[in-house]
C-alpha cells in the first residue's frame, strides 16, 4: 500500500513559535511513517516542517520553485527543482493526501484554495486565512459588492476618469463603435 502524503505549506518568514509548530508537526508525520511534502525551502515553515520530519526518520520531498538548489532545505530528502515559482503550488496539493496550513502568506492561501478546489481536505493549524487578506482590505485593494451594480460602481471609483466610457466621450480617437458587444 502507498504511503501518505501528508503537504505541509507555509510561510518563509514567520515567526519561532510557528517555526516551533511546524516542527513539531514534522516530527509527528515522520511517527506515523507518513512521506511529508512540502515547498522544499531553506527558510519559515518549509526548513522547519522538514527538519523535524527528517530528524525522526521520515521522508522529505520539496518541491522547489526553482531551477537549483541553492535556496533548498538541507533536510530534504527529495529535491523537485521545478523552475515554476508559484506555479509549484499546484503540484504541492495535487501530490498531498491532505494538506496542513500552517501560518504564512499569499502563497499559503492560494495552496489552500488549489488544494480545496481539487477536493483535497485542508487542516489549518492555529491560523485563519482571513488574516492574510485583512492587509488588502486596508490598502482598499480588496473591496466587497452585494449587488452587480455596487461593484460597477467601486470599479469607477477606482479607476477614477480612466472609467469614462466611449458612449460619455464621443470624441475618442480609435475607440470601438457606439454599438454594444453582443
Amino acid at each position: 500500500m502507498r504511503r501518505p502524503v501528508i503537504g505541509v505549506m507555509g510561510g518563509s518568514k514567520v515567526s519561532e513559535t510557528v517555526a516551533e509548530q511546524a516542527r513539531r508537526l514534522g516530527e509527528l508525520i515522520a511517527r506515523r511513517g507518513w512521506i511529508l511534502l512540502n515547498g522544499g525551502r531553506n527558510a519559515g515553515v518549509m526548513d522547519a516542517s522538514a527538519k523535524g520530519a527528517h530528524d525522526a526518520g521520515g521522508l522529505v520531498i520539496g518541491i522547489l520553485p526553482d531551477k537549483s538548489d541553492a535556496r533548498a532545505s538541507t533536510h530534504l530528502d527529495i529535491a523537485i527543482r521545478t523552475g515554476m515559482g508559484d506555479g509549484r503550488n499546484l503540484i504541492n496539493v495535487l501530490s498531498s493526501d491532505v494538506v496542513i496550513a500552517c501560518r504564512g502568506a499569499l502563497g499559503t492561501l492560494s495552496e489552500i484554495v488549489l488544494a480545496l478546489k481539487h477536493d483535497r481536505t485542508v487542516i489549518l493549524l492555529d491560523r485563519d486565512p482571513h488574516a492574510e487578506l485583512e492587509p488588502f482590505v486596508r490598502k482598499g485593494l480588496l473591496l466587497t459588492a452585494r449587488t452587480p451594480e455596487e461593484a460597477v460602481e467601486l470599479a469607477a471609483s477606482h479607476l477614477g476618469p480612466r472609467a469614462a466610457t466611449a458612449e460619455q466621450s464621443p470624441d475618442r480617437e480609435g475607440a470601438r463603435g457606439s454599438e454594444p458587444r453582443p
